[in-house]
């Protein structure tokens, strides 16, 4: 069973940082692609970053770029996302997602406040 478990979220300032995890489990974890997506209040799902099944790739939503960070342990089968330079904007609920055979696996997600 498929399993992606979120947490690290929380309340941070703007200018701040955070790291999100993402603990997989159930799945080969080193054979897949993974990504993390957000969803802000009022406003669609957003493709926030994604890293190749090796490690050796990794792609962000022009928003972030230069700000986050994304990096994947296979030993601890945990995908990490660090987030810097919080802005208001960043806000939003951060899921992390594998693609599977056709098939989206999702986390329960977790919240992140950027307030002052």
């Amino acid at each position: 069973q498929v399993q992606l478990v979120e947490s690290g979220g929380g309340l941070v300032e703007p200018g701040g940082s955070l790291t999100l995890s993402c603990a997989a489990s159930g799945f080969n974890f080193s054979a897949y692609a993974m990504r993390w997506y957000r969803r802000a209040p009022g406003k669609g799902r957003e493709l926030v970053a994604y890293i190749s099944s090796t490690g050796d790739k990794t792609d962000f939503h022009d928003s972030v770029e230069g700000r986050f960070a994304i990096s994947r342990d296979s030993a601890k089968n945990t995908v990490y996302l660090q987030m810097g330079s919080l802005k208001l904007e960043d806000t939003a609920t951060y899921f992390c997602q594998s693609l599977q055979q056709g098939k989206n696996y999702w986390g329960q997600r977790t919240q992140v406040f950027v307030s002052s």
